[in-house]
Protein backbone atom coordinates (compact mmCIF):
# COMPACT_ATOMS: atom_id res chain seq x y z
CA UNK A 1 0.00 0.00 0.00
CA UNK A 2 1.30 3.56 -0.86
CA UNK A 3 1.52 5.97 2.17
CA UNK A 4 1.30 8.54 -0.63
CA UNK A 5 -1.56 11.46 0.06
CA UNK A 6 -4.99 11.82 -2.18
CA UNK A 7 -5.27 14.51 -4.10
CA UNK A 8 -6.96 17.85 -2.63
CA UNK A 9 -8.70 18.48 -5.91
CA UNK A 10 -10.41 15.03 -7.25
CA UNK A 11 -9.44 12.64 -4.49
CA UNK A 12 -7.17 10.31 -6.50
CA UNK A 13 -4.81 8.04 -5.42
CA UNK A 14 -2.93 7.80 -7.91
CA UNK A 15 -0.59 10.90 -6.84
CA UNK A 16 2.90 10.50 -7.05
CA UNK A 17 6.48 12.80 -5.47
CA UNK A 18 8.36 14.56 -7.97
CA UNK A 19 10.57 16.67 -5.99
CA UNK A 20 9.45 19.21 -3.62
CA UNK A 21 5.81 18.60 -4.95
CA UNK A 22 2.88 15.93 -5.22
CA UNK A 23 1.29 15.82 -8.20
CA UNK A 24 -1.80 13.90 -9.35
CA UNK A 25 -1.81 12.63 -12.36
CA UNK A 26 -5.49 12.37 -13.15
CA UNK A 27 -6.84 16.22 -13.03
CA UNK A 28 -2.64 17.34 -12.60
CA UNK A 29 -2.95 19.21 -9.42
CA UNK A 30 0.35 19.98 -7.76
CA UNK A 31 0.80 20.71 -4.18
CA UNK A 32 3.35 20.58 -1.55
CA UNK A 33 4.29 17.85 0.96
CA UNK A 34 2.85 19.80 3.92
CA UNK A 35 -0.51 19.87 2.19
CA UNK A 36 -1.15 23.14 0.58
CA UNK A 37 -1.40 23.59 -3.03
CA UNK A 38 1.45 25.20 -4.74
CA UNK A 39 2.12 28.89 -4.62
CA UNK A 40 -1.39 29.32 -2.01
CA UNK A 41 -0.94 30.57 1.15
CA UNK A 42 -2.37 28.73 4.25
CA UNK A 43 -5.09 31.21 5.42
CA UNK A 44 -5.63 34.66 4.15
CA UNK A 45 -3.94 37.09 6.11
CA UNK A 46 -6.67 39.37 8.09
CA UNK A 47 -5.82 41.27 10.86
CA UNK A 48 -8.37 43.74 12.93
CA UNK A 49 -8.19 47.54 13.65
CA UNK A 50 -5.28 47.07 16.15
CA UNK A 51 -3.19 45.21 13.65
CA UNK A 52 -3.52 41.73 15.59
CA UNK A 53 -3.99 38.35 13.38
CA UNK A 54 -7.58 36.96 13.08
CA UNK A 55 -8.17 33.13 12.56
CA UNK A 56 -11.17 31.01 11.84
CA UNK A 57 -13.14 30.75 14.99
CA UNK A 58 -11.84 33.46 16.70
CA UNK A 59 -14.04 35.95 18.13
CA UNK A 60 -14.11 39.72 17.43
CA UNK A 61 -16.17 43.04 18.83
CA UNK A 62 -17.28 45.56 16.68
CA UNK A 63 -15.64 48.94 17.06
CA UNK A 64 -17.59 51.08 14.61
CA UNK A 65 -21.70 51.32 14.14
CA UNK A 66 -22.23 49.47 10.48
CA UNK A 67 -25.36 50.42 8.88
CA UNK A 68 -27.30 47.39 6.81
CA UNK A 69 -27.30 48.02 2.85
CA UNK A 70 -31.11 47.32 2.18
CA UNK A 71 -32.56 49.50 5.98
CA UNK A 72 -32.55 46.28 8.00
CA UNK A 73 -30.90 48.06 10.90
CA UNK A 74 -27.22 48.82 11.89
CA UNK A 75 -25.07 46.78 13.86
CA UNK A 76 -24.01 48.70 17.01
CA UNK A 77 -20.39 49.15 18.54
CA UNK A 78 -19.72 46.59 21.27
CA UNK A 79 -21.53 43.84 19.58
CA UNK A 80 -19.67 40.29 19.86
CA UNK A 81 -19.19 38.29 16.75
CA UNK A 82 -18.60 34.68 17.99
CA UNK A 83 -17.36 31.71 15.35
CA UNK A 84 -15.88 34.02 12.88
CA UNK A 85 -14.28 32.35 9.65
CA UNK A 86 -11.48 34.29 7.29
CA UNK A 87 -12.42 34.61 2.99
CA UNK A 88 -10.35 36.32 0.60
CA UNK A 89 -11.94 39.50 -0.84
CA UNK A 90 -12.57 43.07 0.32
CA UNK A 91 -15.06 41.77 3.34
CA UNK A 92 -12.41 39.36 4.77
CA UNK A 93 -14.63 38.30 7.39
CA UNK A 94 -17.44 35.25 7.14
CA UNK A 95 -19.67 35.38 10.25
CA UNK A 96 -23.22 34.99 11.82
CA UNK A 97 -24.56 38.17 14.14
CA UNK A 98 -27.85 37.08 16.14
CA UNK A 99 -30.36 38.98 15.26
CA UNK A 100 -29.07 40.18 11.82
CA UNK A 101 -27.93 36.77 10.70
CA UNK A 102 -24.93 36.04 8.04
CA UNK A 103 -23.19 38.53 6.47
CA UNK A 104 -19.57 39.96 5.64
CA UNK A 105 -17.71 42.18 7.78
CA UNK A 106 -14.59 43.79 7.11
CA UNK A 107 -11.96 43.48 9.73
CA UNK A 108 -10.94 46.98 9.92
CA UNK A 109 -14.27 47.51 12.04
CA UNK A 110 -13.66 44.81 14.20
CA UNK A 111 -11.04 43.95 17.13
CA UNK A 112 -9.98 40.65 18.69
CA UNK A 113 -11.89 39.91 21.45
Amino acid sequence: MSDMPHCPECGSTFTYHDGTLYVCPECGHEWSGDGNAAGEEAEPAARDANGNPLADGDTVTVIKDLRLKGGSGTVKVGTKVKNIRIVEGDHDIDCKIEGFGPMKLKSEFVKKA
